[in-house]
């Protein structure tokens, strides 16, 4: 199945890259305004508002528009390297304006438009960041390491980025807190874009772009199995709160996202055979025999699927991001790239949404049950949609 790597000699590799510590740095820098800013943007909304369904509704909304744009994000700014910058420039306008009409308790239909509007400026740092990985990686097995290595910064981010956003509140009140995020914007994409600069790169410099990536075969159906993913674990924390209690799921998450740190880690410093398209169909059937696990109600069986489930979820977005790689060309892998994060993200809002319908109609366990025959059809419609890719498609020649 895998052969060893040197897989700590491979990360330092990774990182010896040239301009690599840089982009890096100001990448992760940048995603971290992104990873704060959840929860003192709903406190600031409430505070705006005075209403948490209102602060709730809006919230989502902003987050429902940065998803569904996010495509068409990454595309401006593959086809215009400088929209980076006007994307940045009036993302961190419209978060300041955000926090102070929320301070000085503006019409709330007046917060909710800047809200929403301030959903469709973020720039798309992960699809670009994976892109330049591509570039900057010498073979196949340097861009898998690259990739795990950002994916497990990039969870590690977003773990620790409502903690730090609650710090924030405490300390500034959540609009001031909404307004300090500003600053990690202005910090981290300043620092980016002077490490293009300094790099000499930009997005698909004199490359002619191709037709969407929703067209390239293989491509599409893989982004039902990230959407299946997202999905089953938000249905998981909402059962696992109605099965166990707050204190206990939140345990469980960590876990999780443990798991998904610790996988993404593993899987970059092995060289894995076998076709690389087979891979998400195998991980999502992990996935689901890892999520019917709870439905035993034995807590430390509990633990630990949870734990495998956050590091087959996280290999399998690093398997896409290196699907992109392979399958898409040139000139459209940053809009592939934010596919796969729009895929994730509305499956998290689809898991959202229906997780408290069945839970309230059917119970945890059949939520639990549920959950992981979801994502059994997802691997066995992946199974199907990818075999004729892997039987045509040839081999790649590695350097």
């Amino acid at each position: 199945m895998s052969r060893p790597s040197r897989g700590s000699a491979s990360y330092r590799a990774v990182l010896m890259l040239p301009h690599a510590p840089r982009l890096f740095t100001a990448a992760m820098l940048a995603r971290l305004s992104y990873g704060v800013i959840g929860l003192p943007l709903l406190l600031a909304l409430y505070e705006g508002t005075g209403s948490y369904a209102v602060a709730g509704t809006v919230t989502g909304l902003f987050g429902l528009v940065s998803a569904l744009l996010g495509p068409a994000r990454a595309r401006l700014v593959e086809r215009r390297p400088a929209a980076l910058t006007c994307l940045s420039v009036s993302y961190t306008l419209l978060l300041a304006v955000l926090a102070t009409t929320c301070a000085v308790h503006a019409p709330a239909p007046l917060i909710a438009v800047l809200a929403v509007l301030t959903g469709v400026f973020p720039p798309p740092v992960g699809p670009l960041m994976r892109t330049l990985w591509g570039r900057l990686a010498a073979d196949e097995a340097q861009r898998q390491s690259a990739l795990s290595l950002d994916t497990a910064a990039e969870s590690t981010v977003f773990a620790l980025g409502p903690l730090l956003g609650g710090f924030l509140v405490a300390a500034l009140g959540a609009p001031a807190a909404v307004g300090a995020c500003t600053v990690l914007v202005l910090v981290g994409f300043g620092l980016l874009a002077a490490a293009l600069r300094g790099a000499s790169m930009s997005v698909s410099p004199g490359v002619k772009r191709s037709g969407s990536p929703l067209r390239v075969k293989g491509f599409g159906p893989l982004l039902l199995p990230i959407l299946g993913a997202a999905a089953a674990l938000t249905v998981f924390e909402i059962a696992i709160v109605a099965a166990r209690g707050t204190v206990a799921a939140g345990v469980l998450t960590t876990l999780f996202a443990v798991g998904g740190v610790l996988g993404g880690l593993v899987y970059g410093g092995y060289q894995w055979r076998g076709a690389l398209l087979r891979r998400p169909v195998l991980l999502v059937a992990a996935a689901a025999c890892c999520y019917a696990v709870p439905a035993l109600d034995v807590l430390p069986a509990t633990a630990l699927a949870l734990l495998l489930a956050g590091a087959c979820t996280d290999v399998l977005l690093i398997t896409a991001y290196q699907l992109v790689e392979e399958l898409v060309p040139e000139g459209s892998r940053t809009e592939a790239g934010a596919w796969v994060n729009t895929a994730y993200n509305l499956g998290a809002a689809l898991g959202a949404a229906a997780g408290g319908v069945l839970v309230e109609r059917a119970g945890p366990t059949t939520a639990f049950g549920g959950t992981a025959g979801a994502l059994a059809c997802c691997a066995a419609f992946g199974a199907v949609a990818t075999l004729g890719v892997v039987r045509r498609r040839p081999s790649p020649v590695r350097a």
